[in-house]
């Protein structure tokens, strides 16, 4: 059996409002589907990202896997890197890559006739989510409204927020909402922080030890992902726990981070980093470092991939992407308990993307 087909679609969903975090305002997400057939089979994989990444499917690495097997999903992946090589293999394209990655692990485990959580081995029953939204556009009532209904009515024990409103010059009203956000989800919740790189390394030390004394336990990208020196600072100044890693999209990247002790848990996505493939490089390059690895967004896909690493500490329970995975798909898990648990009853990622709903949204 050989590929004989790699279709990618991009969609933009908007939103009923725009939303805000410390850097950047956005009125729509943006998901490119990619199914990949074989004999009959299709498998199916996303990333979130520029509608560009389907025209770099298209392009450059449908040709480097059609007429090959199914089954050598990790070969694959190496063939997709070398074929983007005078491409360059960061943004757009390593979200291609790990879009297809997805949809390959998926069309295997789908032609194999056995969940994709199976295929990759489960360590882990189900994962711990934490809720995450809690944008600097919503109103205190909003945001107590957002994050204590998911602590009080959906039994999710552990909330984020976003701060650094405007590049970091807000440091009052951040400070504020993160006692609106501990009144809202009471004194035993975990209350989690995100700047988005807003801050400088002397403020967010400054910021963070007023954010500890809300409770706060995770500080995340108090300054750019990129400055490695910088988030070392932090972490050695504050008792939160300091993290990064989201934009990561190869072995390496990771590989630098943890090795500077910039972070105190490592954060990789699935949609960005090279797929399926590239989540579990950089869950092993974590634990190599003795850190726990936690999954950014998409959690429709984690909840396959997440299982499989020892070291994973939970899953980005993001608003923005429930929402378009519930929209565009069927089979989109939800939380029991405050945990993810893959559907071992479905083959494949147990996904089916919903066609007419999804038609409006096409770009």
């Amino acid at each position: 059996m050989k590929i004989d087909d790699v279709h990618a679609t991009a969609y933009r969903v908007p939103l009923d409002e725009p939303e805000s975090d410390g850097t950047l305002t956005w009125t729509a997400t943006t998901i490119v589907v990619v199914e990949v057939e074989a004999g009959g089979v299709t498998g199916l994989g996303y990333t979130y990202g520029s509608a560009a990444c389907a025209e770099l499917v298209h392009s450059e690495l449908s040709a480097a896997i059609e007429g090959e097997s199914p089954m050598d999903v990790s070969r694959l992946a190496r063939d997709m890197a070398i074929a983007v090589r005078n491409v360059g293999r960061r943004g757009p394209t390593a979200m291609a890559i790990s879009a297809v990655d997805t949809a390959l692990w998926d069309l295997k485990a789908r032609t194999l006739g056995v969940p994709l959580a199976s295929l990759f081995g489960q360590v882990h029953d189900d994962v711990a989510i934490y809720g995450s939204g809690g944008f600097t556009s919503l109103t205190e009532d909003e945001l107590e409204r957002q994050l204590g209904t998911w602590v009080h009515d959906d039994g999710i024990p552990r909330v984020k927020m976003k701060v650094g409103t405007a590049w970091g010059s807000r440091e009052d009203r951040d400070v504020e909402r993160a006692a609106v956000a501990r009144r809202a989800i009471g004194p035993d919740a975990e209350l989690y922080v995100d700047a988005n790189g807003a801050y400088t390394a002397k403020q967010a030390v400054r910021v963070g030890q007023r954010f500890e004394e809300q409770g706060v336990t995770w500080f995340e990208e108090p300054v750019s992902s990129d400055d490695l020196e910088g988030l070392r600072s932090i972490s050695e100044r504050l008792d939160c726990d300091v993290a990064a890693g989201e934009y990561g999209d190869e072995a390496w990247y990771f590989q630098r981070m943890c090795a500077a002790r910039a972070v105190d848990c490592l954060q990789a996505d699935v949609t960005r980093c090279g797929g399926f493939s590239g989540w579990l490089q950089a869950a092993s390059i974590a634990a190599a470092h003795g850190l726990e690895v936690s999954a950014h967004c998409a959690p429709a896909l984690h909840v396959h991939v997440a299982p499989a690493a020892p070291n994973v500490r939970h899953i980005e329970y993001f608003a923005d992407h429930v929402r378009v995975e519930h929209l565009l798909f069927d089979g989109v898990p939800s939380p029991v308990g405050g945990t993810l648990r893959p559907d071992l009853s479905s083959v494949g990622s147990g996904l089916t993307l919903k066609r007419a709903d999804a038609a409006r949204w096409r770009c």
